[in-house]
Formats: structure tokens, sequence, C-alpha cells
């Protein structure tokens, strides 16, 4: 049936859900039916007037304790983006929603363990209502979500067969994490220290794949000198999350990348002694002691992010030495400018490019080429593979 709106942005009065809903004005002035949602309707309409949308833009108040103002707008909408997290505090009942109104869903969480409890909780009900639901949607982890999918597309038609070992390397990154990630891991390690189910989720590469097991994989948690990149490597503190995503991707492919795929990421550190002093020094981060950085709701300015970057690559090796590369890059910073593009485009690719069945995805296995493809032509991505 078709929906009154294209795409509510629930949580738009927010830092990222803001950028979401001004990244859509800009670039969608018409031709996309939306709407922004929240608890305050005033805090909402001084977002529609200060980012320049319609002034009969529509409105909707929803809150993440009341279910019925979830599900209502849940019922009108095709796709619905939210941005409200930490999701293991306040995102349970909206995926139930979607998951019973049959409302294709987008976020941008890196929460595993919260993940596969909705996994276990709505996969099935959102199957039977048609309901498309996608996590992590931002640079955790559509970057290395489609950058490993590239890979292994390109790896097939060269070589007739998956790479069986795939390292993640992140080359560049200029600009900082959201405050709501750092909010998201401070949940997470909570509610580890309550239940120590959830560590083992946490450690589990593959924490994601209800049923398959694969090969042991590398925990990146210690420098070391990485010769397929010729320098020193160092732990990257989203590698838990993505590289948990990249296996469900493979299981929900049928194993695309073969059953014995092997994958990691890291932080390219530099070269030498100094690079082995960065990796070292980089390893004994705790990202979580400091308070400085943005909170959940704050952010950088508009020049901090547009100076943003980053630049990623994978390498595809063969035991025989064979090797196949992917470069992606992305043109703002990773944790609020690109972000807020990427999940606007995934939410777009659901309405416009893609069906597929219903049940809880990753970008990757649902959406793969065609988001690619909308990421290069609209979001400033580019991907190169060879």
């Amino acid at each position: 049936m078709a929906r009154e709106f294209d795409i509510i942005v629930y949580g738009a009065t927010g830092f990222t859900g803001r950028l979401v809903a001004e990244y859509l004005v800009a670039s969608y002035p018409s031709g996309v039916k939306w709407a922004m949602a929240g608890r305050s309707l005033s805090k909402l309409e001084e977002v529609r007037d200060e980012i320049g949308a319609p002034a009969g833009a529509a409105l909707i108040t929803a809150n993440s304790d009341d279910p019925a103002s979830l599900d209502a707008m849940c019922r009108r909408a095709t796709v619905v983006v939210t941005t409200v997290g930490p999701y293991q505090l306040y995102g349970s009942d909206l995926v139930a929603a979607c998951a019973e109104t049959g409302t294709a869903y987008v976020d941008l969480c890196g929460e595993p363990a919260w993940m596969r409890h909705m996994i276990d909780a709505h996969h099935e009900t959102a199957q039977k209502s048609g309901a498309r639901i996608v996590f992590s949607c931002g640079f955790d982890s559509i970057p290395f979500d489609l950058g490993v999918l590239s890979l292994q597309q390109c790896a097939t038609a060269k070589h007739g067969r998956p790479a069986p070992r795939v390292k993640g390397r992140v080359r560049v990154m200029k600009g900082g994490f959201s405050g709501g990630t750092a909010a998201s891991l401070k949940a997470t390690l909570a509610a580890a220290a309550r239940d120590p189910r959830i560590v083992a989720l946490l450690t589990s590469p593959f924490a994601l794949t209800p049923g398959f097991s694969g090969p042991h994989q590398p925990t990146g948690l210690l420098p070391e000198y990485d010769k397929s990149v010729g320098a020193w490597v160092a732990p990257f503190i989203m590698a838990p999350i993505n590289t948990k995503n990249v296996h469900r991707t493979n299981f929900l492919l049928g194993e695309r990348y073969g059953t014995d795929f092997v994958y990691d990421e890291m932080m390219v550190a530099g070269l030498g002694d100094i690079g082995k002093a960065a990796a070292e020094a980089i390893a004994k981060i705790n990202p979580l002691a400091s308070d400085k950085g943005p909170k959940p709701g704050e952010g950088p300015s508009k020049e901090e992010r547009d100076s943003g970057c980053y630049d990623i690559i994978f390498i595809g090796e063969y035991p025989d030495e064979a090797r196949v590369e992917c470069v992606v890059t992305g043109d703002r910073d990773p944790g609020y400018g690109s972000t807020s593009k990427m999940i606007a485009e995934a939410a777009l690719c659901l309405v416009q490019d893609v069906e597929g069945a219903g049940g809880i995805w990753t970008p990757g296995a649902l959406m793969g080429d065609r988001l690619r493809e909308r990421l290069v032509a609209k979001a400033g991505l580019t991907f190169r593979v060879g």
C-alpha cells in the first residue's frame, strides 16, 4: 500500500537528524515526500525554519517511550530514518513497530548485542510483514560493508572465486566520531556489566550470523607491522561492529565470500619507528576516558564537517599471492557530514531503487550495487577496484 510519506526522519531535532533533514531539503527539493518527527512540535518547527524547509513541511510528534505514537508514525511512512540513539535505550519499540507494520527502517546503529537481540526478536515478523530493516547505515558500516562487497565482486570476476582473506585498513580519517557513537559505547559497556551474555556477543565475530560460525578471525587488538600496506597498523575503534556486519552480509548472501572468509580492520599508523610508536600509542587510548568531544546532540561546525574526509583500502589476498584491492573515500567528516548523506541515500534507495524481501538486513546484502551507485552519484563517496 502507498504510504503518505516516502521518508520520515525521526530525531530531526537532534544534531545528526537535523543534518539528514537539511540534506533532504538541499538535495531533494521536489520529488520526495518526507516529514520530520520528534518529541517536541515547537522544536521541530524551529528546525524546519532554520534549515529552510517549506513552511508547510509535515511535522510529526512521536516519542520512544510512547509505542502508540511510534506505531502511528510508522503507518504513515515507506521508510523511517532514525537517528535516536543509543538504540539499545531508545530504539527497540521502533524496530518492533516497523516490523509489525511492514515499514522499512534505517538507522546508524553500532551496537551489535542489541542488533542481535533485534534479529532474534523481529527478523521473522519482518519477513512476514515485508518490513526491510537495515541497521548501520552510516560510517559504521556502509563504507566497509560496500568496500568488501566491491572487492569480492572484482576478485570473483578476475580470479573466479572470492578472496579468502580480506584486510580493511583505514589510511586517512579526518574528523571525529559522533557524540552518539560514544554514548552507544558507554551504554553497551554498562549493559555488558549487567549481563555477561552480552560479552559473548561483543567478542564473537559471528554474533550477527545465527547458526553460522566461520574460521578463527584476527582480533585486531594489538599493533603490528602489516606487509600488505608496508606500515604499522593499530586497533580501529569501529572494527568490532563493522566486521560483524561484513560477516552478516556474507551470511545473508549465502556465504558468497566463502565459508572460509577471514576479515579484519585496523588503522594505518605510519612507517618505521615513528609508525610503530604511533601504533602502540593508539592501542593504549581509551576512547571513553575523556569527556572532550561532542555530547549526543552536539557536533562540529559546517566548516569542520566539510573539511573532513576518509580513505580506506581493502586488500584481498589469495594463498598463491594474487591480490585485489578496493579503495573507498568520502568527502566529508565520517561521523556527521558523510554519515548524514549516507543514511539519507540509503533510505531513498529503499524507496526508489530496491524492493527485496522483508527481514533484518545489512546495507550490502539488500542494497549492494544500487546503493553504491547512489553514494557515488550523490553522497561524495568513491569506490576504486583493481
